[in-house]
């Protein structure tokens, strides 16, 4: 995973979880909603960029 797509990814995160903060603050369900299901996105693809990692990894490893 390259850093840029760290860096997106986390920054999704981060920008969910201010929105679902917002949302609770203003009792804003929309907005809860949404902040939580960007978090959610940004940590599957984080997790879907460790697999690929570590298919690499493995495949290093048998050369």
């Amino acid at each position: 995973m390259s850093f840029t797509d760290k860096a997106k990814n986390k920054a999704q995160e981060l920008t969910g979880a201010a929105k679902e903060r917002i949302g609770d603050v203003t009792d804003n369900e929309r907005m809860r909603a949404e902040g939580a299901t960007e978090q959610s996105e940004a940590k599957a693809r984080q997790a879907g960029e460790h697999v690929k990692d570590a298919g690499r990894d493995v495949k290093d490893a048998m050369r």
